[in-house]
């Protein structure tokens, strides 16, 4: 179910946002609904990524890597 909400911008922010959203096929309505689904999300994705690299944090590669080394396609 959708509900209608409120919010409350500067007027020709508003008008470029429409007009960026229109340039992508898109509406502003469109591109919030998008962005609020982000939004929720974000924490749990950072919470998880926080919590992978905890248990990932006793491995070590033994050595410092060089740029050149780090980009080398085997």
């Amino acid at each position: 179910m959708l509900r209608n909400i409120t919010l409350s911008a500067d007027e020709k922010l508003i008008q470029q946002a429409r007009e960026r959203a229109a340039s992508e096929n898109s509406t502003l309505n469109e591109e919030f609904r998008r962005w609020l689904t982000q939004y929720v999300q974000r924490p749990k994705n950072i919470a998880d990524f926080a919590a992978l690299m905890e248990r990932l944090d006793y491995a070590q590669s033994g050595k410092v890597f060089t740029r050149q080394e780090m980009n080398e396609r085997g």
